[in-house]
């Protein structure tokens, strides 16, 4: 009987403190990881529009993709790390967003990872826990996503 009111004051005295962290710092979290990944990826995209041509060269020689052209594959990069971050900021269609994201990363891990170990780096799978969580939680209480949600749920 002892340990069951020990138990009890326990829950009683973590209640105030769970139910404070799930409504302000599980939303703070979720922006944070949404921003943390989406600069990951619009940083790199800065890189690439700042000289063009060596990012093409890098398309051509380095990343070598075997099914797209090396120009096409550097401006559909590029656009993918300039535009999924966008809405990963906003949290406007962010699941959606994300997916882009997790290809991309799974081919740098796991193809350009293959070919030059240089690409083989377990930060990607950290990249690909953080894109997969924001598919399967969302993007939180401070997304669009969220307010449009509210306003159409009713």
């Amino acid at each position: 009987m002892a340990s069951q009111n020990v138990t009890q004051n326990i829950v009683r005295i973590f209640k105030p403190l769970r139910i404070f962290l799930e409504s302000y710092g599980a939303p703070v979290l979720d922006l944070a990881m949404r921003i943390w990944i989406g600069l990951v990826f619009f940083r790199s995209g800065l890189e690439k529009a700042k000289d063009w041509d060596a990012t093409v060269f890098l398309f051509q020689e380095e990343y070598q993709l075997p099914i797209l052209p090396p120009e096409v594959a550097a401006a559909l990069g590029m656009t993918t790390e300039f535009s999924m971050p966008i809405f990963l900021f906003l949290g406007l269609a962010a699941r959606l967003a994300a997916v882009p994201l997790i290809i991309m990363t799974c081919v740098i891990q796991f193809v350009l990872g293959a070919a030059m170990p240089a690409y083989d780096s377990p930060e990607h799978f950290y990249w690909l826990f953080l894109l997969a969580a924001i598919v399967v939680r969302g993007p939180g209480r401070l997304s669009l996503d969220h307010l449009i949600a509210k306003r159409f749920a009713g």
